[in-house]
């Protein structure tokens, strides 16, 4: 069954059949081939859906459109300018500060390059900027938010790999900060080669202090999960209600800018966001059924351990077919497919859970801003109306500085592991 499933899902994949589509017609074939019922997809499709760490993921998206919905996209960028606009490309030093402050709110890069992209892509280019680099420096620095708390993907992973949320948040931090520091370096160097200008916010401090306290209550979200994560006080899933009530109470009341419009497009948006995620986690499940039935997962590790003699030579193998399926797949279908296969090879070869969430999901992140399915790389270059073409060409530095990222956390387990 397996061998036709790889056969199968592929083609349906390049003849541009949606990835929860692909999987589910893929099952299908393999399982009418051998003679299987069909029964079994309707059987794992439903199983999934019980999960109640499953809740989780809609509850902080929803908490994340309910914070965006006001005046925080606002405060987020002036606060950004307050610190970074006195550099060389000070609005592409905008764009990155801003996505570490907004992963902690969305969660999402798809998230962060829309919102982000469209404040300030526009403003880039009246500034000269041209418009390549500025598509580049969203669509990557967007994907510093799936590593920042809370992170969609890295519950994902907790759930198919059975490792603790809690543990793989708190380990998002340090490599969060290092892609920023890093992508922030690489556009330093380019603003000065591009003689990029600065976006330093008039009056300082002073006259923008009334920004940084208005959003100081929405970014102490991120602090907020965290902390309540860490010392026990709650589940993910109980954060995650919590998350919305605490974006209610700083929207409604501190910022009081949401209306009951803004709060159903907020709902609505996180049913789009929801469902989108929650097709593929349904359909990934049928996939995943074949390959226990058929011991896959035991079979890949033996042959990979045996092949490979060294740790070392696993964890290069392992990080090269994350960051090729990362160009094909999206990342939430290719963390629920990878998850279960490769944490029997991490177990064989002693590589820890959490550092492997981390690889896996840095790795597929660099898929989105990666041709030929790059979700945050078209955003971008739809919102500054240029081609791929020129966005990959500016995209060279980033690139090499979410690979040294990676090798980091991939060889150095301090810094995803306390």
């Amino acid at each position: 069954m397996v061998k036709l499933l790889i056969w199968v899902f592929p083609v349906l994949l390049l003849v541009s059949v949606p990835v929860a589509q692909a999987m589910l017609g893929a099952t299908g074939v393999a399982l009418w081939a051998n003679g299987k019922p069909m029964a079994v997809i309707a059987q794992r499709l439903y199983s999934p859906t019980q999960s109640f760490p499953m809740l989780a993921i809609p509850f902080f998206i929803l908490a994340g459109n309910l914070m965006m919905s006001g005046k925080f996209g606002e405060y987020l960028v002036n606060i950004a300018k307050l610190f970074v606009g006195r550099f060389k490309g000070g609005l592409a030093q905008v764009s990155i500060i801003g996505s570490v402050m907004f992963g902690g709110v969305s969660g999402s890069a798809v998230a962060d390059a829309s919102a982000l992209g469209n404040a300030l892509i526009p403003v880039q280019r009246k500034e000269g900027y041209p418009a390549g680099f500025a598509a580049a420096v969203n669509s990557a620095s967007s994907t510093v938010s799936v590593l920042i708390p809370p992170s969609i993907p890295l519950i994902l992973y907790g759930l198919v790999s059975n490792t603790s949320i809690i543990d793989l948040f708190v380990a998002g931090i340090i490599p969060g900060i290092l892609l920023g520091v890093g992508m922030f370096s690489a556009v330093y160097f380019v603003s000065k080669r591009l003689d990029l200008p600065t976006a330093e916010l008039p009056g300082g401090f002073r006259a923008y202090k009334s920004q940084l306290w208005h959003a100081l209550p929405a970014l102490l979200m991120p602090i907020f999960v965290i902390g309540t994560l860490r010392f026990g006080i709650a589940t993910p899933t109980e954060v995650s209600v919590m998350a919305v009530a605490y974006a209610l109470f700083v929207s409604g009341v501190v910022y009081r800018d949401l209306t009951k419009r803004e709060i159903w497009n907020a709902m609505i948006s996180t049913g789009v966001m929801t469902g989108a995620v929650m097709i593929i986690i349904m359909s990934s499940s049928a996939i995943q059924w074949i390959l226990t039935a058929e011991r896959t997962p035991q079979t890949l590790a033996l042959w990979v351990t045996s092949a490979l003699t060294e740790p070392w030579m696993v964890i290069l193998a392992l990080n090269v077919i994350m960051l090729i399926v990362g160009t094909f797949l999206d990342l939430p279908a290719a963390v629920l497919l990878l998850g279960p296969l490769f944490v029997t090879i991490a177990n064989a070869i002693g590589l820890d859970l959490v550092q492997l969430g981390l690889m896996m999901v840095v790795n597929l992140a660099i898929g989105l801003y990666t041709p030929p399915v790059g979700t945050t790389l078209f955003i971008s270059a739809a919102i500054a109306q240029t081609s791929i073409g020129a966005v990959v060409k500016s995209l060279l530095p980033f690139y090499a500085v979410a690979i040294v990222v990676l090798m980091l956390i991939s060889y150095l387990p301090f810094l995803t592991i306390y």
